[in-house]
């Protein structure tokens, strides 16, 4: 609706030269100056984003009346987004919701244009921040963007990097709800089973031809229903992978994408030991493995093994090694995920202090 008192705020990542070539920012900026809506933008947004650019943008929301937050881009700029949503209505820091201090009671509506099929954050409750060497989540439900616009005619000219990182994410994100210890949970099971199977046959189609724009569709349609909560009802889901590779891309500026490729692969290694249903289960249902022919570890270490070359197909990297990084940090990165080893990471298998420098050693 025109608005000439309350105007809107546009972050975009993935530089602003490809927001503008995809006819993306100038679409905006015709729709706002026909309906007399004033905006401000900004293209600051980085992978990872920071803290400092949501406070600014919060600082400059109030002063500016701003009633509306729209995100171009991927999942950086709509956890962008969502936290100046919910910093502009509130007194405190933002950083308090980050903490769990504080709780946001409401948020300005977000709208969201994708352009890179990964995170899913266009239609989850979920925003990651990074403070320093702390990178942390928040759920809530005022945050689930207003809408969506997925058209994959803006994911054709990614970079064949970026398209695989969100290849990995969006598996990582099934795969988090996937490892359950709820029993009685066979409908979401196969549904998530078959978002599975959908996401490798259309992988590898962009792989032989990413200019594929109905495995694009198909890709940005998995990412959606990837992270908007439907497949996790009745269950209680993991997050391990991500817990860790937070820490990972706090303290290395990894790419979150890549990192989530080289911690699955290394705690799917170490829960084919400590709690092997569910990945033996995944290896028959999705890998097509033989059940009669292998135990229950072998075949979920048979799993891992799988998610491997699945990576690899992708032409990512999936150990620590190949980055150069070694164990020098792992104490304190299990520390803070721990809160010096007073929590444990994830629920498939609960991990403490020295379970998660485990699985980070299983990463190099």
């Amino acid at each position: 609706e025109p608005t000439n008192a309350n105007p809107s705020l546009i972050p975009h990542a993935f530089t602003e030269s490809h927001i503008k070539s995809l006819g993306i920012l100038d679409a905006v900026k015709d729709a706002c100056s026909s309906l007399d809506i004033h905006f401000f933008e900004n293209g600051e947004v980085v992978p990872n984003p920071k803290v400092e650019l949501v406070r600014k943008l919060i600082s400059e929301g109030k002063e500016n009346n701003v009633d509306f937050v729209l995100a171009c881009g991927g999942g950086s700029s709509i956890d962008t987004a969502k936290a100046v949503a919910a910093g502009i209505p509130y007194d405190g820091d933002i950083w308090d919701f980050y903490e769990y201090t504080a709780a946001p009671v409401s948020a300005l509506p977000v709208g969201v244009i994708s352009t890179i099929p990964s995170s899913g954050s266009e239609s989850s409750n979920a925003s990651i921040l990074s403070n320093g060497l702390y990178k942390c989540g928040i759920e809530y439900d005022c945050l689930i963007p207003k809408f969506a616009i997925m058209n994959p005619e803006y994911t054709r000219t990614l970079p064949a990097y970026q398209t695989s990182c969100g290849l990995a994410d969006i598996f990582s994100h099934l795969l988090e709800r996937y490892l359950t210890n709820t029993e009685h949970v066979d409908t979401t099971d196969y549904m998530l089973e078959g978002a599975m199977k959908a996401l490798l046959i259309n992988a590898a189609r962009l792989m032989k031809d990413p200019a594929d724009l109905n495995a694009r569709a198909e890709v940005q349609m998995l990412a959606f229903i990837a992270h908007n909560g439907f497949l996790e009802m009745g269950r209680e889901t993991d997050w391990g992978t991500h817990r860790i590779e937070h820490e990972l891309s706090a303290q290395y500026g990894l790419t979150h994408r890549e990192g989530i490729a080289i911690v699955t692969v290394a705690h799917t290694t170490y829960a084919a030991k400590h709690n092997p249903h569910k990945l033996a289960q995944l290896a028959v249902r999705v890998f097509n493995d033989d059940p009669f022919d292998n135990s229950e570890e072998e075949l979920a270490l048979s799993a891992s093994n799988h998610l491997k070359e699945y990576f690899n197909s992708l032409g990512l990297k999936t150990s620590l090694s190949q980055l150069n990084i070694g164990d020098s940090d792992f104490d304190a990165m299990a520390k803070r995920a721990t809160h010096n080893g007073t929590q444990t990471v994830g629920h498939y298998i609960p991990l403490d202090q020295n379970r998660f420098v485990e699985i980070l050693r299983l990463a190099i």
